[in-house]
């Protein structure tokens, strides 16, 4: 199986990459729960498609700030930071709302990334708006924004496995080494999504990646 334990323990020992200059100009928020028990749930697909992308970078995610794990880097010329909310899911939008004020980032320089249930694991949507589709992650922003134009990448983790199912149960629950197999190579795939929406490249990260 994919050792995501592995890669996060990688992720902490890599060492930071150069200091990022200028104004922050996009925030890429990963949306999860903080702590040990929810590391590889489903409803934390955000924070390990954003761990990937700092591994990548050489950046950690490590410093506290706007209720939240953050860490900066540059991608496609601009200074880009990471977020990983630390008030729970039903909460990401107080994080993403006081770092975007402080910063003066617009919704549309916004990326949010977060789990899916209504696609396959390992599907892919990347969207310019929309609602909140039922993420309470995404509810929370929206409120708090008070807009809907923030783009967003939505990872798939599977629909629950029969419709009684408790929904909370579903999004808390582990992923499989199955599921990782088929995750892997999407968090690989992460960082290139973010590069092309940071570099106003929307359209053709759609068309690369957006399947079930």
């Amino acid at each position: 199986m994919i050792d995501i334990f592995a890669q996060l323990e990688k992720l902490k020992k890599k060492p930071a990459g150069a200091a990022p200059t200028g104004p922050v100009e996009f925030l890429v928020v990963g949306l999860g729960n903080p702590g040990g028990k929810y590391e590889i749930t489903r409803h934390n697909a955000g924070f390990l498609a954003v761990d990937r992308c700092a591994e990548k970078l050489g950046v950690k995610i490590d410093r506290i700030k706007f209720k939240s794990l953050c860490g900066e880097a540059m991608i496609a010329g601009r200074r880009v930071l990471f977020l990983k909310p630390s008030t729970f899911m039903n909460n990401s939008g107080e994080a993403v709302r006081d770092a975007a004020q402080f910063h003066k980032v617009p919704s549309d320089r916004i990326l949010v990334i977060y789990d899916d249930i209504s696609l396959d694991v390992g599907g892919v949507r990347i969207r310019r708006k929309g609602s909140d589709g039922g993420h309470n992650g995404i509810k929370s922003i929206l409120y708090l924004l008070g807009r809907d134009d923030f783009p967003r990448i939505k990872i798939g983790v599977g629909k629950k496995p029969h419709p009684d199912y408790d929904l909370a149960d579903w999004v808390l629950s582990r992923f499989t080494s199955k599921d990782l197999e088929v995750l892997n190579p999407v968090f690989d795939n992460t960082l290139d999504m973010v590069t092309k929406i940071v570099s106003g490249q929307i359209d053709q990260a759609m068309n690369l990646y957006n399947h079930n």
